[in-house]
Parts: C-alpha cells; sequence; structure tokens
C-alpha cells in the first residue's frame, strides 16, 4: 500500500517539475493605451487671431523687453497663457517657482576653487540659468512671486533688473515674465517688496468667458508680437519723449512718489525707473499703432492708476489741433469727435483770441464755433461763446455768424433757469 501511494507522489512530483512555470504579465495594459489616446484628443487644441487686449498688452509689453507682473486669482489662466505664449513665440520655456528656493539660487551658490585667497569665490548659477545662456533665447517664468518671502524678493531685485545670477548674465533673447495672486488669495501669501514692483509692469489678468468657452471647445486666441512699422519709429520715440516729459515738467510731484500704504507699495507707482519703462511702451504701442484700452493698461499698470490717467489725458491733449491753426483758417476746422476734447479745443481757440485780442482772430474764433454747432453737440458752445461775447471791443462789429449761436446759447440758458427752478421747488419740499 505504501509503495503503491509512494509511487503515485513520485509521479505527481515529476508532472510538476515538467509542468510550464506561470509567465509574469509582461504585456501593455489596453485600458492605459485608450487612456493616452482619450488624453492627446484632449489636448488637441488650435489657436486664432482674435482680438484680446490683455493679451496684446502682454505680448507688446514682452516685445519691449519690459519684465512683465501677471496678477489673477488662482486658476485663472496665467500659466497657461504664459505657455501658449511661449509656443507662439517659439521660445523655450522655462519656469521657475520663486517661493520655493533659497536666496541663494537667485544671487548663486559660492563655489571653493583651490586657492580663495588668490582667485575669490565665485558664485555659481543654477542649471535652468545656465540653459538659458546656452539656448540665448527663452522666457523665464517666475512664477508664485507673491508667496516668496521677503528674503527671496531681495534676491530677484538683481536677476529682473540686471538680469545677472551669480556671475552668469542672462543673454537679451530671454524675457522675464512673472505671475502673482493677490495676497488675499496667495497660499502665505506677501506683499511685494516695494523694490521689486517698481520693477516690474503690472497687468492684471482676468478671464473672458467667451475667450474661456470657445478655448474648452478646442481654440485659444494665439499670441503673436505686435506688428511695428519701420517707418513710425523715429516719431513714436519723439511723440513718447515729448509725452512723459510734458507731464512731468508740468507736474514734477509724479516724477517720485512712494505709496503710503503697504499693499499700493506693491504695485505700480512712478518713479524715474517706471517712467522710462512708460516712455518706452508709449513708443511700442505707438509704433505698433495699438488700441486706447491697451494703452491705458501698460501706463497704468507701470506708473499706477492716477499717475497714468493724468498721463493718458495728456496724450489727448497732444492730439488736438492747434488754435492758432483754427483761427489761421476756421472755415475747414476739423474738430475732435469726443465732446471733452471738442470742449478743451473750444476753449483753447477763445484762450489764444484772450492772449492775443484782434478783430480778425475775434471773428475767425465764431467761425470756428459756427463749425462746432454745424458737427457736434450744440452745449458744447455754449460756454465758448458767452466767452468770446465778453471780449468784444467797442469798434468791433458782431458778425453776422454770431445769430447763428443765439438759438444754442438762449435754448441753453432757458435750460439752465428751468433747472434751477425745478431744483429750487424740490430744496423747498413743495
Amino acid at each position: 500500500m505504501l509503495s503503491t501511494r509512494t509511487s503515485i507522489d513520485t509521479a505527481s512530483a515529476r508532472q510538476l517539475d515538467t509542468a510550464p512555470a506561470p509567465q509574469p504579465d509582461t504585456a501593455p495594459a489596453p485600458q492605459l493605451e485608450v487612456a493616452a489616446e482619450l488624453l492627446a484628443l484632449l489636448s488637441d487644441t488650435t489657436t486664432e487671431t482674435r482680438s484680446d487686449p490683455q493679451l496684446e498688452a502682454l505680448t507688446l509689453t514682452v516685445a519691449a523687453d519690459l519684465p512683465v507682473l501677471l496678477w489673477g486669482e488662482p486658476g485663472i489662466g496665467k500659466t497657461a497663457a504664459l505657455t501658449q505664449l511661449a509656443a507662439s513665440l517659439d521660445l523655450p520655456l522655462t519656469t521657475v517657482i520663486a517661493s520655493v528656493h533659497e536666496p541663494s539660487d537667485f544671487s548663486g551658490l559660492p563655489v571653493v576653487g583651490d586657492d580663495p585667497a588668490t582667485q575669490g569665490v565665485p558664485m555659481a548659477p543654477p542649471d535652468w540659468a545656465v540653459r538659458l545662456v546656452r539656448a540665448g533665447r527663452g522666457l523665464l517664468f517666475l512664477d508664485e512671486l507673491s508667496t516668496a518671502p521677503p528674503a527671496v524678493q531681495a534676491a530677484l531685485l538683481r536677476l529682473v533688473l540686471e538680469r545677472r545670477i551669480g556671475s552668469l548674465r542672462l543673454p537679451a533673447g530671454v524675457r522675464i515674465v512673472a505671475a502673482a495672486n493677490p495676497r488675499s488669495s496667495a497660499a502665505d501669501g506677501w506683499e511685494l517688496s516695494p523694490p521689486l514692483a517698481n520693477r516690474f509692469v503690472h497687468l492684471q489678468w482676468t478671464h473672458d468667458q467667451e475667450v474661456v468657452v470657445r478655448g474648452l471647445h478646442g481654440t485659444w486666441p494665439r499670441a503673436t508680437l505686435p506688428r511695428l512699422d519701420p517707418e513710425r519709429l523715429p516719431d513714436a520715440v519723439a511723440f513718447a519723449r515729448r509725452a512723459v516729459c510734458g507731464l512731468l515738467s508740468a507736474r514734477p510731484g509724479l516724477v517720485h512718489r512712494l505709496p503710503t500704504g503697504e499693499a499700493g507699495r506693491g504695485g505700480p507707482w512712478p518713479s524715474p525707473r517706471s517712467w522710462e519703462m512708460t516712455l518706452r511702451l508709449i513708443a511700442f504701442a505707438t509704433a505698433a499703432d495699438t488700441s486706447r484700452e491697451v494703452l491705458s493698461m501698460l501706463v497704468r499698470g507701470t506708473v499706477g492708476d492716477g499717475p497714468g490717467l493724468e498721463l493718458l489725458a495728456s496724450l489727448d491733449r497732444m492730439d488736438l489741433p492747434d488754435p492758432e491753426v483754427l483761427l489761421a483758417d476756421p472755415a475747414t476746422a476739423v474738430l475732435p469727435e469726443r465732446g471733452d476734447l471738442r470742449q478743451a479745443v473750444l476753449d483753447a481757440v477763445v484762450e489764444a483770441v484772450r492772449r492775443r485780442p484782434e478783430r480778425s482772430r475775434w471773428e475767425a474764433a465764431w467761425t470756428v464755433l459756427v463749425r462746432a454747432l454745424e458737427t457736434g453737440a450744440p452745449d458744447l458752445v455754449v460756454v465758448p461763446a458767452s466767452t468770446l461775447a465778453r471780449l468784444r471791443q467797442e469798434d468791433w462789429v458782431v458778425p453776422a455768424s454770431i445769430d447763428r449761436l443765439a438759438g444754442a446759447v438762449s435754448l441753453s440758458r432757458r435750460a439752465d433757469q428751468t433747472a434751477a427752478r425745478v431744483a429750487a421747488v424740490a430744496g423747498t419740499g413743495r
């Protein structure tokens, strides 16, 4: 019995020895391949030329070789916009998260050589800076800038302004763009230090519902550098210099104005450095014939809202016709369409007559006012006409053209009197 059982066990063992060993499953999982195909379809998007003021402002600042800082809430698309910008401009993108680096990562790491007493201790740059120098061009993206502690912000000063990291200097083909979240929505956020903030052009980055919907559908706006007209370059520079210098000559207090609040110091504010950046941006915007909206973003993002709006107003006045030219040929006077600019021109014409009162000039001014009445709102001529009438001297004959203005002036006065009566009745509660 034992012999029979032993022979059976031996035979079973022999069968087990000769049976093929199970092989590991080395074939790729087919579901992962399908998932990869689906991911490829989701990432297959196209671009189109589309009017986008904030994207145009960004590309113009990049073209002007100025550091630009995009401010926006988390998830608004700042990183995606920079990635698409680098791809559109065919620039290698290097992303550096500022908040996870030490100050030495931007100022350089000391490397002790054989004889430091004679050779010194050089500051070695990080690997990403070396790659940018080797490429000779690229887009350096400093992300999460508002979460970088003050020591790191201080180390970034030389990088942003002088483009130096240790003993290495970034080539001219490298552009610097940064992104930050407002302190209220940043992860352990800090306000930017005034020296660092003053080195950037600050652009507020917001989402456009139509752009987002069309992008999720597969088509995003294309970022392209502005087309600069070579023939307009000298005039663009002259215009920019005249605009900035004219404003600062009239408003010397705007040359340097450091905000008193901590939040204001972390944004755009006027200084000689930021005015130089503004001058460059105006020249580029003029040569590219950009829109008023884009120019407003750039100017206000460099010197702040208050000084920026003053500069924009002075730019409007620079484009106004010379009152002496209008007085020389009043019959063909071309006046601005915008009401505030037209009012400024008419006031300037009357002021020119007041400075040099002559009968021919006084009559020409009436012709200009009639021209304004025929081509614009009648109420704009009321104040200039009243002022011009008081400049009449006794021996000056009233021109026939003044009759055409009498109706508008009379109607305006009656409207003012009616408004005054209504206000008086309302004040008495009757």
